[in-house]
Parts: structure tokens; C-alpha cells; sequence
């Protein structure tokens, strides 16, 4: 375990920042060094940002720093006290920093480090700062603006003026009964498989039970012969959006670049990934200079992974992108017409890109949460392309934006949709079109 020092340079991985029992919390910021509006705070009264990048997770903090916005230059971790012992640990268990910061004798908050870009990459530097009016003072120093009616001086979560949380299904506690079932299940009943699976035969039998008990965390149905067959190759009839060209597909073991041919036309395409095994695996597309782009594609520790998601191919040059993983994968990149269909129940595991054509309706989420921890993220991007025949994605609208489990009901707007779901643990989607 070594210190930070000024300069430090981290893998552009997911870290998990914490400072024991340290209540954490992050600040994005732009080159002002403020941040943009009060959704750039972190914590846990908001423990998830727009982007994904930065979540807040029992007492710590999830750091995706590939995936941060290019807006956002630096990220300051602050403290709910005068100091703590900061660590940021890689997914792999290694601690990339650690370091001991004190704020001072009459510190209430402080801040405990920083991460910076710096030549196309990330670096990280240990705090010290120490704010006597709290963290408060600490967030207001920032550009946060604080509700009028807090005290200035405050040794926990500041309440932030328009911040709306949408709130989701607490964890299961000790003894309680499983907080999840099937929609349109009997009580007791057990989970069906799902329904037109990514892969077929499905590599994971149904949504997962949530553990009854606090510490059991239920795992994946053991899975079936690597690699999984593929789904039946079907595009949507009328969907317009996207190049249409025959599926790509590759396989190999661990770290490689892939790059498609000349066959696949410019704009956005769907891209189909599995992992044998237990380990990471993440997805990033390259740029001109051959250096990743600023948002991951995948970017996941979910057992026997089995996602997909959608990229851009460049006009004027082919997609190129760079795959990490720990095991044998396979990767399949077809029309986005290809993806499936939201329709009626629909069973998964992981993130997917699904194509919606009905109606304005609403969707009931029914989230299982991550197979490790019982908690996990999940976040749904609504993207409409009605009347659009290619180019790039329109700007997207955010569905949902939660950790842990949860059952909810979200309103999507009327089709053709893309929506783009990232989810670290089995979902269920119910749909019911509006008269």
C-alpha cells in the first residue's frame, strides 16, 4: 500500500474511494473549479450522478473515472470530519492510493483528495483543506448552494436546494421476507426464465431471489456451455435508424482491440458481449490518436457477464475499440435493429440496449440489485429516433437513476425508442401501453 503524492497517476478504472468510517462524498467540477448545479455533489441523500460515473455506496464511493464526463476536470472527495485515512481501491483489490490527511484541529469537514486529468489521463493528489463551518462550508466553497434553513455548520449530508430523489426499495434486512418476485407472480412462486434471452439458451435461469437475510446474497443459476448461442438473427420491421449490414463477430481471451470492416456504414450500431467466468470485463471505444474515448461502453464485474450496449461508428474511418477482460468473450456487433424487442414482460440480467415501438406507456422496474452485494446500480437512457434515418443519437432522456433494489414505475415516451439500460444484477420489465 503506498502514499499519494502530488501528481499520482490512477488507472482510469472503477475505484471504490472510502475513508473508513468516514462519511465520503464527491464534488464534480468544471475547469472553473465549481461545480455546474447542485446534481455535481454526491452523497448519500443523492447517491447517484446524472452520468453514472460517481455513485455513493455505504458510507464510500464508486469512481468510474472513464466514464466522467469531458465537462468535469477534477473530482474533490470530502470528509464529514477533521480527517481520515483515504483509500481508493481498483477492482482488482489493489490500493492505487492511501493516505493519511488531517484538516486541522478545528476541521468539521475536509477534504480528503482530489483527481485531476492530465494528458489524457488521471491523476490523484492527497487533500488537507480543513473547514472549521463543516461540510457546508466545505460544498459552498465550491459552488454548491446550501438550503437556506441548514446551519452552516453540519458533520453529516448537506441538504442541497433542487435535488429531487426518487426513492427506491431499501435493501433487505435480517428475517424480513424476499422483497422481490416476478411481475404477475404468486406469492412463493419461483422466478421463470427469461423470455427471449440475450444469448440463447438463457446463461442465467430468471431474475435472482434477493436474499432473506442481511449478508445473503443469492447466486446466478450455474451457467450453460460457453460460448452462448446466439439469439435468432430477427431485425424489427420498419425501424429505419442505424446501418444495416450482416452481424460481426469475434471471440478471443482477454485484453484485445477490434476493429470492424468496411461493411458496417456510419452511425450508431449494437454491440452484444459475453464473459466465461468471474472477472472484469470493460468496452471502450478508440479515437483518431488511438487512445479511448471519454465514455466506456461496458464496463462490469458481473459474474458469467452478458450485456449489450450500442457505439457510434465514425464516418470517414472504421470503429475501433479496445475490450478488457479476465476470460474468454465473445462479441457480436449487428443493426440496432437487431436488438431486442420491449414488449409485454421481459426478463434480463445486466445492462441491454432494448428497442421500444408501442405507445406512450409506463414501464414497472422490478430490480433484483447486484449478485455480490444485494445493492447494485441501475439506470435507464430513453433516446427517441422517430423520423431519423441515421447520423448520431438524439440527446437522451434519464428514466431512472438508482442504487440497491427496487420496484418502480417510469413513464416512456411513445416509440420508436432506443433505451439503454445499465443494471448490475437481474431486472424485469413490465409494460403497459396508456389507452
Amino acid at each position: 500500500m503506498g502514499h499519494t503524492v502530488r501528481g499520482s497517476w490512477v488507472p482510469s478504472v472503477a475505484l471504490r474511494v472510502g475513508a473508513g468510517n468516514v462519511e465520503v462524498s464527491a464534488l464534480l467540477l468544471g475547469a472553473d473549479g465549481r461545480v455546474r448545479g447542485d446534481a455535481d455533489m454526491v452523497f448519500e441523500g443523492q447517491p447517484v450522478h446524472p452520468s453514472g460515473a460517481v455513485r455513493h455506496e455505504e458510507a464510500s464511493l464508486v469512481v468510474e473515472l472513464g466514464a466522467v464526463e469531458a465537462a468535469v476536470e477534477r473530482i474533490v472527495v470530502a470528509g464529514s470530519a477533521g480527517g481520515g485515512v483515504l483509500s481508493a481501491v481498483a477492482p482488482d483489490g489493489e490500493a492505487v492510493v492511501a493516505c493519511t490527511v488531517t484538516g486541522g484541529p478545528d476541521a468539521l469537514a475536509v477534504v480528503l483528495a482530489e483527481f485531476f486529468r492530465e494528458s489524457g489521463g488521471w491523476k490523484a493528489v492527497e487533500g488537507g483543506r480543513g473547514y472549521a463551518s463543516g461540510l457546508a462550508g466545505l460544498v459552498t466553497a465550491y459552488g454548491v448552494d446550501v438550503a437556506e434553513e441548514e446551519p452552516a455548520a453540519v458533520a453529516g449530508p448537506v441538504p442541497l436546494t433542487g435535488v429531487a430523489k426518487v426513492p427506491g426499495q431499501a435493501p433487505p434486512v435480517a428475517g424480513a421476507p424476499a422483497a422481490w418476485e416476478p411481475v404477475g407472480a404468486q406469492p412463493g412462486a419461483t422466478a421463470g426464465e427469461p423470455v427471449g434471452a440475450l444469448f440463447a439458451p438463457p446463461v442465467v435461469g430468471g431474475p435472482l431471489p434477493v436474499a432473506a437475510a442481511a449478508g445473503q446474497v443469492a447466486a446466478p443459476a450455474p451457467p450453460g456451455p460457453f460460448p452462448p448461442a446466439d439469439r435468432p438473427y430477427e431485425l424489427v420491421e420498419g425501424w429505419e435508424f442505424g446501418p444495416v449490414f450482416e452481424p460481426f463477430v469475434v471471440e478471443g481471451r482477454g485484453n484485445d482491440v477490434i476493429q470492424l470492416d468496411d461493411r458496417v456504414g456510419d452511425g450508431p450500431v449494437l454491440v452484444e458481449v459475453a464473459q466465461e467466468g468471474r472477472g472484469y470485463l470493460g468496452l471502450f471505444t478508440l479515437d483518431r490518436r488511438n487512445r479511448d474515448e471519454t465514455d466506456f461502453l461496458l464496463n462490469d464485474l458481473l459474474p458469467e457477464f452478458r450485456g449489450s450496449t450500442f457505439a457510434q461508428v465514425p464516418k470517414g474511418r472504421p470503429l475501433r475499440m479496445r475490450l478488457a477482460a479476465d476470460h474468454r468473450w465473445i462479441l457480436r456487433v449487428k443493426p440496432l435493429a437487431a436488438a431486442r424487442r420491449l414488449e409485454g414482460t421481459l426478463h434480463g440480467y445486466g445492462p441491454e440496449l432494448l428497442v421500444y415501438r408501442g405507445g406512450g406507456a409506463d414501464l414497472r422496474v422490478d430490480f433484483q440489485g447486484s449478485p455480490e452485494d444485494g445493492r447494485g446500480y441501475a439506470g435507464i437512457q430513453s433516446y427517441g429516433v422517430e423520423g431519423r434515418t441515421g447520423g448520431r443519437l438524439p440527446a437522451m432522456d434519464l428514466l431512472l437513476n438508482e442504487i440497491g433494489p427496487l420496484r418502480q414505475t417510469v413513464p416512456v415516451p411513445r416509440g420508436p425508442q432506443l433505451l439503454h439500460l445499465r443494471a448490475e444484477g437481474a431486472w424485469t420489465f413490465t409494460v403497459q401501453e396508456l389507452d
